[in-house]
């Protein structure tokens, strides 16, 4: 575990695409730490001022980029028409929706997260005092 947390930050534009209507874009913040190696979370900016938070492993959204990738709920994927952007299809108990984005804003900022923490090195970032007393002293688990 390191001493000092690495946190990444990146704004994105991802395209809202819904049948029979206009693609719609939407903000979202990439956000990586190194406090959660394995994960990315993006916070999709709703039109009403709150977000929707997704957490992904950064793996697939890697693996994503260069074939299809996922199962289930995250499924991410390069459009084989547009080689410059990436399919994101997330599903949920609430709904599912299908976006795109520029495979070189992706790909830009997971390779400041894999500078950051390289692969396979991910474990040696991990705190697990601190994941346990998370996990320990969580009240939705109450």
């Amino acid at each position: 575990m390191r001493d000092e947390p690495t946190v990444i930050c990146s704004p994105a534009v991802f395209e809202l695409i819904a049948p029979d209507a206009p693609v719609v874009p939407v903000n979202v913040d990439l956000t990586y730490s190194s406090r959660d190696p394995y994960a990315v979370q993006a916070s999709f900016r709703t039109g009403n001022g709150t977000a929707v938070d997704w957490v992904f492993a950064r793996d697939l959204l890697h693996d994503g980029l260069i074939g299809p990738a996922g199962t289930g709920d995250v499924r991410v994927q390069p459009m084989p028409l547009e080689p410059h952007k990436v399919q994101l299809e997330l599903s949920s108990p609430s709904g599912h929706a299908v976006f795109t984005t520029c495979a070189q804003t992706l790909g830009d900022f997971l390779h400041r997260t894999y500078v950051a923490v390289p692969a396979d090195t991910e474990y040696s970032w991990l705190d697990f005092d601190v994941a346990l007393s998370d996990l320990l002293n969580d009240p939705a688990r109450d």
